[in-house]
């Protein structure tokens, strides 16, 4: 049926697709799936992050696992299929596979990231499967600078401390409402709050607490590899908005993020006018296009 309806599926094509099967990956593809995701170490940040955290390709104790897509012996393109399925280095074409051995799995699935095209042709699989999405992103600029910032730094910026941790969870709260149209704590507040509070430790929470104890700004490190890192959380406290603090505040940001990696990406909704200026007013640059879909 898929390959009726779905252009962009591989069976649609003379030819293409014999000998091309999806499964989940082990630990023996690990190399192949490093070598897969390096092609792109900015748009592959988050699988890349994972990797070396984790050290294998293979399914992680909670359930969640690569799949990948092989023509032969050769992996062409692999899916992270966990909280979230994030596609790496996957042609579009193959999309309808994927999301097809996504849907058989029945795990439920909070979103969709990465790079646009590809998104896009693997919700069109999923929705086909009857899975309809709460909100659709398509056009998200993905931005990097690899250097210092342009412009001067906030010095007030640091790393957050665990000591503070009952004034950062609540404003990432606010970020993640504002952001997503929902409370992060709808399943319970115990995941989230290990979430923030493991970022913390790791330190890849940034924040700015002023002396009345309130988060002035704040923002993570949501993915690190030894090249790049992905800020996420961009938080600015409604009061102190409008005051032109983002800028230097953002420029804090690339500082702090560049003591652990050379290249410092995110990214931004395109209807965003006033962060992409900020973020462009920095040095970030656009290097790619990413899409969200949140279910």
């Amino acid at each position: 049926m898929l390959s009726r309806v779905a252009p962009w599926l591989a069976s649609r094509k003379d030819g293409a697709g014999s000998g091309v099967a999806v499964r989940t990956l082990t630990g023996s593809d690990t190399q192949q799936l490093l070598d897969l995701a390096e092609q792109d170490p900015i748009a592959n940040v988050f699988i890349l992050s994972h990797l070396e955290g984790a050290g294998s390709a293979a399914p992680t104790a909670g359930g969640a696992s690569f799949l990948g897509v092989f023509d032969g012996v050769a992996l062409v393109g692999a899916c992270w299929a966990g909280a979230n399925l994030v596609p790496v280095q996957l042609d579009p074409e193959f999309a309808g596979l994927v999301a097809m051995s996504a849907h058989t799995s029945g795990r439920r699935y909070a979103s969709i990231f990465g790079p646009a095209e590809t998104v896009l042709a693997l919700y069109s699989g999923l929705e086909q499967l009857g899975h309809e999405a709460h909100e659709l992103r398509d056009d998200q600029p993905l931005m990097s600078i690899s250097g210092p910032p342009a412009i001067p730094a906030n010095p007030l910026l640091g790393f957050g401390q665990l000591a503070d941790f009952d004034k950062i969870l609540p404003a990432c709260a606010a970020m993640f409402e504002e952001e997503v149209g929902y409370s992060p704590y709808l399943g319970g507040r115990e995941y989230y709050s290990r979430r923030v509070k493991g970022l913390i430790r790791q330190g890849h929470s940034l924040v700015h607490l002023n002396p009345d104890g309130e988060v002035v700004f704040k923002a993570e490190l949501g993915a690190v590899t030894h090249e790049v890192t992905q800020v996420q959380g961009v938080w600015m406290n409604p009061a102190f908005r409008g005051l032109g603090q983002s800028a230097g505040y953002m420029a804090a940001v690339v500082d702090l993020a560049r003591t652990l990696a050379p290249v410092t990406s995110l990214y931004v909704n395109d209807f965003n006018s006033r962060a992409r200026a900020t973020y462009e007013r920095v040095g970030f640059r656009q290097v790619g296009t990413f899409a969200t879909v949140l279910f």
